[in-house]
């Protein structure tokens, strides 16, 4: 069993080991198997156990030799990360040692053409993490320009938005992943030097809704909170800004540290006990990981542990 795999080269691979600090014979969630390069390096680093949770079907099949060549140390779980309580109790393993997510899509899923995901080589217009529920082709196609505008605004970030969605109203049908992105040039304007390709914000929006990815991360982090045992820990690494926002908050709440509420989001953590200690510094890959892979250079890892505190109980949706 090696550590490095030639389809995926998981980010700032080190650091969260390091964070880890797996102990021989722990137990140990690797919410977002992808390649697998997350959970082999956990049981190198001395796991006994390690719970490898995707959703992407592709995914669990493509590592089944590697859960074979385990010897029962690697148990494959198509699955949210999101369930994982539910999951874990399932299999009657009430408390783990570490929980890591990696959040967003995978190098896998975003170098195969066929699963829609980028507009760096054509394919259908997917964007499908499940393989199943709706596309990107038939939200494109048969939502209303202001659904559309909406989503490109909210998790995409995009200035001109409206702009956007008139644009891709205008040119339906949609079929590829080629077409939505010459869409989108068109409309905001593109030069082949251009620092960012504008079709970028659009994909990540469409994607992110798709896949309802916000609401399994806040889902996810809580249940992270509910499964990991006093002194367990929680490594996060994410990739845009929004999903940043929302592990720096959750920890930050749930730690005691966070600012004092408002009329529009009340102060709680006041009011019961921090379910995990003081935060870290966010740490970021270095200019060697950089050059290594270009991707990582948005990644940001933010580590905490688990205090003994009961979890909190279910908040509102939206609330982190």
């Amino acid at each position: 069993m090696s550590a490095a795999d030639p389809r995926h080269a998981p980010v700032l691979l080190h650091e969260v080991i390091a964070a880890l600090a797996i102990a021989p014979g722990e137990t140990h969630v690797d919410g977002t198997l992808g390649a697998g390069g997350y959970s082999r390096a956990m049981m190198l680093a001395g796991a006994g156990c390690v719970l490898a949770f995707d959703r992407d079907p592709d995914a669990i099949a493509e590592s089944r030799e590697l859960e074979r060549a385990s010897g029962g140390r690697l148990v494959l779980i198509e699955e949210r990360f999101s369930r994982m309580a539910a999951a874990l109790a399932d299999r009657a393993i009430a408390a783990v040692d570490g929980v890591t997510l990696d959040i967003g899509v995978s190098s896998m899923q975003l170098d195969r053409a066929e699963r829609g995901f980028s507009f760096q080589a054509d394919g259908p217009l997917d964007m499908r993490m499940e393989q199943a529920g709706q596309s990107a082709a038939e939200f494109v196609n048969d939502g209303d320009e202001a659904e559309i505008a909406d989503v490109l605004h909210l998790y995409g970030e995009e200035p001109r938005a409206r702009r956007v969605a008139r644009a891709i109203v205008a040119a339906r049908p949609i079929a590829r992943t080629g077409e939505l992105a010459a869409v989108v040039r068109r409309a905001l304007g593109y030069k082949p030097h251009d620092k960012k390709d504008p079709a970028t914000r659009t994909f990540q929006a469409i994607r992110i809704h798709l896949n309802r990815e916000m609401e399994e991360l806040e889902e996810g982090l809580a249940a992270a909170e509910r499964v990991l045992r006093p002194g367990g820990r929680l490594a996060v690494v994410t990739f845009h800004s929004l999903e940043d926002r929302m592990v720096k908050r959750f920890l930050r709440q749930r730690s005691g540290s966070e600012p004092t509420g408002s009329r529009h989001r009340p102060d709680v953590s006041g009011a019961l006990p921090p379910t995990f200690d003081a935060v870290a510094k966010p740490v970021r890959p270095g200019e060697a990981e950089i050059d290594r892979n270009p991707r990582s250079r948005s990644a940001t890892l933010r580590i905490a542990r688990r205090t003994s505190a009961s979890p909190w109980p279910s908040v509102q949706k939206g609330s982190l």
